[in-house]
């Protein structure tokens, strides 16, 4: 079958496979991040996507034109939140280890114990869960969830936090969830982590905060991918980032690249 793909996540695990560039002819689309365009596509008959994140992919429109939408495995997906959740722990303590002296002349910060900060998870669902029990172990931890909390329990929980880690879906009801009026709630010198969806936060206000030096943040995830905006040139010290590669385990690669296989066949077969 021939299959056309926007994504490179899979490179190197799924050889022996046609893959075309015509969309035309493209009889399975392999998606990443990015959205594609059912009317580009039509001999379609079968969407793959490589991560959990359905926000990119039309399943309304598929299913009207009878394509097939597949996501990874129970399974896959478990590794899925496993890694994401162990590689946003992983931020939240950089962030809190972020100032805690200076190798060249051998200066040691004055900094409080780990146990005394404070981190706020902000979703709790298959990934915000698992960060907040692990994250137990090492700091106290609050919760946020729009489908357990009111609005108006965020706000304090915000002005406590030492560092505010993000799982929310994106749709667009939390498009610019957190904006300027949440971000400047944050105290002096907390942190903002996102492995989650970079829509979630206003661009322009992230900006703003990080230019001013008053917060940091550590994002995996940003607006358009690869990223060129205007947060790039942000120093280190204020704005870590990494290349969308929370859950990208060798686990899930071959995981993932199992199920597409399968997917394959099941879509040959019919």
């Amino acid at each position: 079958m021939q299959i056309w793909s926007n994504t490179k996540t899979l490179d190197g695990y799924i050889p022996g496979l046609t893959f075309t560039q015509d969309k035309a002819q493209a009889e399975i689309a392999l998606v990443g991040g990015k959205a594609i365009d059912l009317r580009e596509f039509p001999k379609l008959r079968g969407i793959f996507k490589t991560g959990v994140g359905r926000d990119n992919v039309p399943e309304a429109d598929a299913k009207e034109s009878g394509v097939v939408c597949e996501f990874p495995s129970a399974a896959t997906s478990a590794i899925i939140y496993e890694e994401t959740a162990n590689f946003a722990c992983h931020l939240v303590l950089k962030c809190l280890y972020a100032e805690v002296g200076d190798f060249a002349s051998w200066k040691k910060s004055d900094r409080p114990a780990l146990a005394t900060r404070e981190v706020l998870v902000l979703g709790t669902g298959n990934i915000g869960g698992r960060v907040a029990a692990k994250l137990k172990c090492f700091v106290k931890v609050t919760t946020f969830d729009v489908m357990v909390n009111t609005p108006e329990e965020l706000e304090p929980l915000v002005r406590r936090a030492d560092c505010i880690t993000l799982h929310i879906p994106f749709s667009p009801a939390t498009r610019d969830f957190f904006d300027a009026t949440k971000l400047s709630w944050m105290k002096d010198k907390a942190a903002l982590v996102n492995t989650a969806r970079a829509a979630v936060v206003t661009e322009e206000a992230l900006q703003a905060e990080l230019a001013s030096g008053r917060i940091r943040a550590a994002f995996d995830v940003f607006w358009q991918e690869p990223y060129q905006g205007k947060l790039r040139d942000l120093p280190p010290d204020r704005f870590m980032v990494t290349p969308h590669i929370a859950s990208t385990c060798r686990e899930f690669l071959a995981a993932t690249a199992d199920d597409f296989r399968n997917f394959i066949k099941n879509l040959e077969d019919k």
